[in-house]
C-alpha cells in the first residue's frame, strides 16, 4: 500500500509538472504570435488601402493656395513642412475615370517658403494647429520590429517541433524517459511464458528476494545488483522482463538503451542519474534496460575511435550500479543479444552479478509456445502442433508466433474458416525460402537440370544412414533459390559426430554428382552447395580435429570484428606449410564426399531417373512419397 501511494504521488507530480510546462509554453506562444499576427494584419490592411478614417488626398500647393484664397479651408495642421487640412466644401476629382469627392487633404510647403501663408490663414479665419515635427511613425516601427518578431516566431516553431519529436520539453531533456509499469493494467506473468525453465528459475529467486528480502538477509545474503539476459533475437528476453514486472508487483521502470542517447553531450549521463533517483524513491524496484549493447559497448575501441556521449553514459551507469553510493533494493535488469561487445566493467561481480542465458526453445518448449499462440486461432483437424514443433528446429518464440500468424493470413486470403496444415506448410516455406517466384519462367532444359540436381540431393539424403530425414523436395523457385531438398531433424541436436558431418557433406555434393552422372555437365546451381561444403570441411579440419592428417589440433583461432578494436586483420597462428596442408586436407574430405555421393547415385540410377521425372511432373513431392518412389525396402537394405 505504501508503494502504491508513493507511485500515485509520483505520477501526479509528473502529470502536474507536465501541465504547468504545457501551459507556460502556450502562454509564451501567444505572447510571441499575437504581435506577429497583428503586425502582419496592419501591414496587409495598409497595403490594401483599407483605413477606418478617410485617408487624406495629396494635392499640390498651388491648389491649396487657390482653395485658401476662395475661403474653402476649414482647418489645417502644420507639422514641419507638411500641411494637413479639411475643406469647407468637398472637392471632386477623377480617379481611374470615376468621380470621387474628398474632404481631407495633405500638401507640403515649397522649399523657398511662403511668407504670406500665415496672414492668409488668419484673414480667412482658418483654425491652425501646429505640432512639433517627429521622426516617429507606426510604419517605421512596424518595419523595425517585424523581422525580430518573425525570428522569434521561427525559433518558437522549431522549439515546439523539437519538443513534440522528443516527447518532452527541451528543459527536461536530462530527465529520465523510462516508462513506469502500471500495475493496474493487464500484465504478463510466468504462466504466459512457455519454456525458458532455467531463466525463469533464476528470475523467480529475484522476485522472491524483492517480496521477502529478510528471508535471505538473515543468512547474510545480499540482493544482486544486476541481471543480464543474454540470448538470440526473438527468444523472449523482453517478455521475461515483463513477466518479472507482473510477478514482482513492485515499481518497474522500462527503458531502451537508445533512449539515453541524445544529440547534446551529457544528456545520457543526466538521464541515468534521473532514472536511478526515481527508482530509489520507490525502492524496492526494478529497472529494465533493453538493448544494453547500444550504450554498453566496449570503451575506446575500434577503427572509429570512442564515442564521448556513449562513454559518459556508460561511466555514469557503472557508477550507479556499483559506486560510492550503493543502490538499496534496486535491481537492474538488462537484455542483449551481443554480449561479446559489452564492456568488461559491466560484467564483473557487483554490477551484473547474474547472467541468464535465454536460448532457443527445445521441441517440447516449442510445443508449449505454439499452444499459447494457437489459443485464439481456429485450427483444422489435420494440424498437429506436436509434429509442427518437431519440424521447426532453430525457431525462436518470435518465429513460431510469426509462423502461425502468416498461416492465418494465408488462410484468410483463401476465405477459409480454419487454418489447415497446407497453410502452415506454405507459411513455413515463405519464412525459410521466401516468396514463390511465379513470374520466373524457366526453359524446359533448365527445369530438367534442376530436377536432376534436386533428385540427387534427395537420393543421397534418403540412403545415407546419418543424414536428416527428407521433409520434401521441390523445384518451385522461391526467394533466391531455384529448388530445394528440405530436411528436418527428428530431434534437436547439440553435438555432431564425424559420421553425421560426412553424410551431410555427401548430401551437399549429391546435386553436382547427379548433374555429371545423368547429364554429363555441371551447372552454376551448385554454387551454394559447394560454398557450404567447403566451409564445413574447413571447420572439420581447423576447429574440430576431424582430419586424419592434421590430428587433434584446433588451428582456427578466434576471429574478432575489426570495429571492436580487437584485430585489424585475421591473425593466423600456423605457418604457410601448415596452411597448405589444411587446404590439401580440406580438398581430400570434399573429394571423398563427392565420390561417396556419386557411388550412391550409381547404385540408384533408376531411382534418380524416376524421381527426376516425378519432379518435372508434380514440381513438389513430400518426403514420404520420395521414399515410396525410390523403394523403401531397397533403402533399408542399403
Amino acid at each position: 500500500m505504501e508503494h502504491n501511494s508513493m507511485i500515485e504521488m509520483e505520477d501526479k507530480a509528473r502529470s502536474g509538472n507536465g501541465r504547468i510546462r504545457d501551459g507556460c509554453t502556450r502562454i509564451l506562444g501567444w505572447f510571441i504570435w499575437l504581435p506577429i499576427l497583428a503586425a502582419i494584419a496592419i501591414w496587409i490592411l495598409g497595403r490594401s488601402g483599407f483605413n477606418l478614417v478617410e485617408p487624406p488626398t495629396d494635392i499640390s500647393y498651388s491648389a491649396f493656395r487657390r482653395q485658401l484664397e476662395e475661403g474653402n479651408i476649414a482647418r489645417v495642421t502644420v507639422t514641419g513642412e507638411q500641411i494637413r487640412g479639411e475643406f469647407e466644401e468637398p472637392l471632386e476629382t477623377k480617379a481611374n475615370e470615376q468621380a470621387k469627392t474628398y474632404t481631407h487633404f495633405v500638401t507640403h510647403l515649397p522649399s523657398f517658403g511662403d511668407d504670406q501663408l500665415l496672414s492668409l490663414l488668419e484673414e480667412h479665419d482658418v483654425e491652425i494647429i501646429v505640432r512639433p515635427q517627429s521622426n516617429f511613425s507606426w510604419g517605421s516601427l512596424l518595419l523595425s520590429i517585424l523581422p525580430t518578431l518573425l525570428l522569434l516566431g521561427l525559433l518558437f516553431f522549431l522549439f515546439n517541433r523539437m519538443q513534440s519529436q522528443a516527447g518532452q520539453s527541451l528543459f527536461a531533456m536530462g530527465q529520465s524517459r523510462a516508462k513506469l509499469y502500471d500495475r493496474h493494467e493487464e500484465h504478463v506473468t510466468f504462466d504466459d511464458v512457455a519454456g525458458a525453465r532455467g531463466a525463469k528459475a533464476e528470475l523467480e529467486e529475484i522476485i522472491e528476494f524483492l517480496k521477502n528480502p529478510e528471508h535471505f538477509k538473515r543468512l547474510g545474503g545480499k540482493m544482486p545488483s544486476g541481471v543480464l539476459l543474454i540470448g538470440p533475437p526473438g527468444t523472449g528476453k523482453t517478455l521475461l522482463a515483463r513477466a518479472v514486472a507482473g510477478e514482482a508487483r513492485v515499481p518497474f521502470f522500462s527503458i531502451t538503451g537508445s533512449d539515453f542517447m541524445e544529440m547534446f553531450v551529457g544528456i545520457g549521463a543526466s538521464r541515468v542519474r534521473s532514472l536511478f533517483d526515481e527508482a530509489k524513491k520507490v525502492a524496492p524496484s526494478i529497472i529494465f534496460i533493453d538493448e544494453l549493447d547500444s550504450i554498453g559497448r566496449r570503451r575506446g575501441a575500434g577503427l572509429g575511435g570512442g564515442h564521448d556521449e556513449r562513454e559518459q553514459t556508460l561511466n555514469q551507469l557503472l557508477s550507479e550500479l556499483d559506486g560510492f553510493d550503493p543502490n538499496q533494493n534496486v535491481i537492474v535488469m538488462a537484455a542483449t543479444n551481443r554480449p561479446d561487445i559489452l564492456d568488461p566493467a559491466l560484467l564483473r561481480p557487483g554490477r551484473f552479478d547474474r547472467q541468464v542465458t535465454v536460448d532457443r526453445p527445445t521441441a517440447s518448449e516449442r510445443l508449449k509456445i505454439l499452444e499459447i499462440h494457437a489459443k485464439d486461432k481456429p485450427l483444422f483437424g489435420d494440424v498437429n502442433l506436436g509434429e509442427l514443433a518437431r519440424g521447426t528446429p532453430g525457431f525462436s518464440g518470435a518465429d513460431l508466433e510469426n509462423l502461425l500468424n502468416e498461416a492465418a493470413l494465408l488462410a484468410a486470403r483463401k476465405n477459409k474458416d480454419a487454418i489447415e496444415h497446407e497453410d502452415i506448410e506454405e507459411a513455413r516455406d515463405k519464412m525459410l525460402l521466401g516468396l514463390e517466384r511465379e513470374s520466373l519462367g524457366l526453359a524446359k532444359d533448365e527445369l530438367n537440370l534442376l530436377a536432376y540436381h534436386e533428385a540427387g540431393h534427395a537420393i543421397v539424403a534418403a540412403v545415407a544412414p546419418h543424414a536428416e530425414p527428407i521433409h520434401k523436395v521441390t523445384i518451385v523457385p522461391r526467394g533466391r533459390v531455384m529448388g530445394v531438398t528440405q530436411q528436418l531433424p527428428e530431434r534437436d541436436r547439440y553435438i555432431y559426430s564425424r559420421e553425421y558431418m560426412l553424410d551431410r557433406l555427401a548430401v551437399m555434393m549429391g546435386g553436382r554428382a547427379a548433374e555429371e552422372l545423368a547429364l554429363d555437365t555441371a551447372t552454376s546451381g551448385a554454387e551454394n552447395d559447394l560454398k557450404q561444403a567447403s566451409h564445413l570441411a574447413r571447420q572439420m579440419v581447423l576447429d574440430w580435429g576431424m582430419s586424419e592428417q592434421m590430428g587433434y589440433v584446433a588451428l582456427g583461432g578466434q576471429s574478432k570484428h575489426v570495429f571492436l578494436g580487437e584485430e585489424i586483420a585475421h591473425r593466423r597462428e600456423y605457418s604457410e606449410a601448415t596452411a597448405r596442408e589444411v587446404d590439401q586436407e580440406t580438398r581430400v574430405i570434399l573429394e571423398r564426399s563427392y565420390k561417396h555421393a556419386r557411388g550412391i547415385l550409381k547404385k540408384h540410377r533408376n531411382d534418380l531417373e524416376r524421381l527426376a521425372e516425378a519432379l518435372l511432373e508434380r514440381e513438389e513431392i513430400p518426403g514420404k512419397q520420395v521414399l515410396e518412389l525410390i523403394g523403401q525396402a531397397t533403402l533399408e537394405e542399403e
